[in-house]
């Protein structure tokens, strides 16, 4: 990410830099909200405006994958910023990504079957996670 910015010549601030961390670290995929909190810790004057921002330089050079929900808003991730799988809990919103074998034939396939070029595509499968589970049965347990 940091490459990509200083290549194209964009300003590598404090602020930008600590999104770029907790994009390039997270595993949980954040939403704007939960990176500026984070990024106002170092940097209490950080606006919302700045974190949209940079989140939307980094979406336009392709270093992060926005992932939208209409009930949840947008999450991010900035590991793995190209189309793969994810499995998303109902409950606590947890997103992780999924590898799954032969997953990467499956655009070929769909393009072969229907005709279409394939320019993108998103696989999510909706469930309880462990922990939510978990959570349950000792609710109900008396």
């Amino acid at each position: 990410m940091l490459a990509r910015l200083r290549e194209r010549k964009f300003r590598i601030t404090p602020q930008r830099l600590a999104v770029l961390k907790i994009l390039s670290e997270s595993r949980g995929h954040p939403g704007v909200e939960a990176i500026y909190r984070q990024v106002q810790r170092d940097f209490p004057t950080t606006s919302l405006a700045t974190i949209y921002k940079t989140i939307s330089l980094l979406k336009e050079l392709g270093e992060v994958l926005e992932l939208g929900f209409p009930e949840g808003g947008n999450r991010y991730d900035g590991n793995r910023p190209y189309p793969h799988p994810h499995v998303v809990c109902i409950r606590c919103r947890k997103i992780m990504d999924l590898d799954l074998a032969g997953f990467e034939g499956l655009s070929r396939e769909v393009s072969a079957k229907t005709g279409f070029r394939i320019v993108n595509h998103r696989v999510d499968f909706f469930g309880i996670c462990p922990e939510c589970q978990e959570k349950n049965r000792k609710s109900v347990l008396p």
